[in-house]
């Protein structure tokens, strides 16, 4: 008994019933409407007086909210409903209005249903209740015995009046086995009829691939950008610190590189964070560097760090296009902090950056450490960026150990480029 009396008056059956009364009340204008079409094939009194005059009404009212229901916004407010009061699971609904037909379609059936089976469920339950308590109290009451109200022309018999009240409690759990047989099929229905098409499971696609693309690009600018900075820092730290006592000429220099690089690593995370700004239609708040602008300043501070970089640069940074030199300059970059953060202050760096046919090619050869290091963790993420970074361009990337030195050799297409 008490499974069964869950299921017809447990909170999720009395939250259903809620759903079923709100769809009724949506459907109180549209029959309105309807009894004023089918008016003038009724008499003015009985229009809504009348079962077969208020069936007329209901049933002409009913196409009106189909068509009602072809709006795109219709959908985002059923799902609300149903995802607070019906306890359909929330990714089986679709988010967002129907924009294709297919989708408006099965809106429009869901709503018409929901109103359907919410106009007779309310109807049953102004109804019903009322004429129940009667019954439960037509034995114990001489005076509603003997009115109208206790219709004596059916309980008129003594063994029928004293069965009156089973009857009464009868038709209450009649009434709630009906609306939590609505509600159900409702509830079952409405991943169906409510939930994402295939056009909307596109859409959806779609828009995680935008956002993973977008924190991607934030990962690996702040790789580069802050990631370099923090290992020219480190090492200019650790080689002053080593010389502190008898060379502050030397100590001097690293402190003021290590302010310069600071201050430029300031404005290149701003740059970085214009990323986040660019994917919320905002302006970036400051240029991002380029090959042409910043390729030198780049060398100084990867020098005061302490390795030897010898660079031969035979293309000219000023013709290449934007995206090109930005993403090449972000590619030098990573290569440098590779050579700083393996080889130490003293290892050095081979850098080439020319033409090569249709496609800019950097290269960039240091020696290999004498052991190999250590994996740190949550690293590992540099070269996968640099590949990245070609792949977006259309371009390639191979890295590895050749001849006792460590090579990295990007090719980026300039054909296309903006």
């Amino acid at each position: 008994m008490r499974p069964l009396a869950t299921t017809l008056f447990g909170r999720r059956a009395r939250r259903r019933w809620i759903h079923l009364i709100l769809g009724g009340a949506l459907a109180m204008p549209y029959v309105f409407v309807g009894a004023v079409v089918v008016g003038p094939f009724f008499e003015d009194t009985a229009v809504l007086g009348s079962l077969g005059a208020q069936l007329a009404a209901f049933a002409v009212g009913l196409p009106l909210a189909a068509v009602t229901a072809l709006f795109p916004l219709t959908r985002p407010m059923s799902v609300a409903a149903v995802r607070t009061l019906c306890g359909v699971p929330a990714d089986s609904l679709a988010e967002g209005p129907a924009r294709t037909r297919v989708a408006r379609t099965r809106t429009a059936a869901w709503f018409t249903l929901h109103l359907g089976f919410g106009g007779v469920i309310s109807g049953m339950s102004l109804a019903l209740p009322p004429f129940a308590c009667v019954l439960i109290l037509l034995p114990f009451f001489s005076v509603l015995a003997d009115s109208r109200i206790g219709m004596p022309e059916v309980f008129g018999e003594t063994w029928l009046l004293a069965l009156s009240p089973v009857i009464g409690c009868a038709s209450l759990v009649a009434l709630a086995a009906c609306a939590a047989t609505a509600g159900g099929l409702l509830a079952r229905w409405a991943p169906g009829l409510l939930g994402p098409t295939p056009a909307d499971r596109l859409a959806a696609a779609e828009q995680r691939a935008a956002d993973l693309a977008v924190r991607n690009r934030l990962a690996r600018e702040l790789h580069d950008s802050v990631g370099h900075a923090l290992s020219a820092v480190t090492l200019q730290a650790s080689a002053a610190r080593r010389v502190l006592d008898h060379d502050p000429e030397f100590v001097r220099e690293a402190l003021a590189a290590i302010e310069d690089t600071t201050r430029r690593t300031v404005g290149e995370l701003d740059a970085v964070l214009g990323v986040l700004r660019e994917a919320g239609g905002a302006e970036p708040t400051a240029p991002a560097p380029t090959l042409a602008a910043d390729l030198d300043g780049l060398l100084r501070r990867t020098r005061a760090a302490g390795p030897r970089v010898t660079a031969t640069v035979s293309a000219d940074p000023e013709s290449l296009p934007p995206l090109v030199s930005r993403e090449a300059y972000r590619i030098v970059q990573e290569a440098l902090s590779n050579a700083l953060r393996h080889g130490g202050d003293a290892t050095s760096v081979t850098l080439r950056i020319a033409l090569d046919g249709p496609a800019l090619a950097v290269t960039a050869e240091n020696p290999l450490p004498p052991r190999s290091p250590a994996p740190r963790p949550g690293g590992g993420h540099g070269l996968r960026g640099v590949a990245d970074r070609a792949r977006l361009l259309g371009g390639t990337a191979e890295a590895g150990p050749a001849d006792g030195m460590w090579r990295l050799h990007v090719r980026l297409p300039l054909k296309g480029q903006q």
